[in-house]
């Protein structure tokens, strides 16, 4: 039963995220987002931490002290966050965030929004991906720029609402195929 309500939940997910990322423009990455998750190194994890309303990953990691499941994940998935971090050269020294492409910052964005839908059911607001992110936040390694789009973004969501946001990504953001701290304050 347990396999059955996994499948069911990054279905939905899955789904979630291709309607956003269609409703965008990114038709490729909507309909690639998460294969991953099929893989017997994710979902078998998946099916057996199953609780339906927080991510296994967390519940293994609780119990083994990592999630296997998310080493694998976050290696393969372009939009998050972990994959984007590396050693820095030059000036950015030790571990840091590398500046992430943006029509994966924006899947990000559409990812976040997305699972905050699939876990909260109908306690989801368009204010809960950025208290989910506002929670933890501290402790994300990112490049400057994808924080800020990041953080415009979802700030953009909790406060216009999501056809707002979803029309300034693909009307606005996406026609200037790059980002950066001097674009996005001027498009505060």
């Amino acid at each position: 039963m347990k396999a059955w309500q996994h499948l069911k939940t990054i279905n939905h997910h899955k789904m979630l995220v291709l309607k956003g990322c269609f409703r965008v423009g990114l038709y490729k990455q909507g309909l690639l987002h998460d294969l991953s998750k099929y893989t017997p190194t994710e979902f078998l994890v998946g099916c057996k931490y199953f609780q339906g309303d927080i991510s296994p990953n967390n519940i293994e990691r609780r119990e083994k002290g990592y999630s296997s499941a998310w080493l694998h994940h976050k290696g393969r998935n372009k939009h998050h966050m972990e994959y984007w971090i590396d050693y820095g050269v030059g000036q950015q020294r030790g571990i840091t965030g590398m500046k992430m492409p943006l029509k994966y910052v924006v899947e990000m964005f559409i990812d976040r929004m997305s699972a905050s839908k699939n876990y909260l059911k109908e306690k989801y607001t368009d204010r809960s991906a950025l208290e989910y992110y506002e929670h933890g936040k501290e402790y994300h390694i990112l490049h400057d720029d994808t924080r800020m789009l990041l953080e415009q973004l979802l700030h953009m969501l909790a406060e216009q609402g999501e056809t707002a946001v979803f029309c300034y990504i693909k009307d606005v953001l996406l026609e200037q195929k790059d980002y950066g701290a001097s674009y996005s304050k001027r498009q505060s």
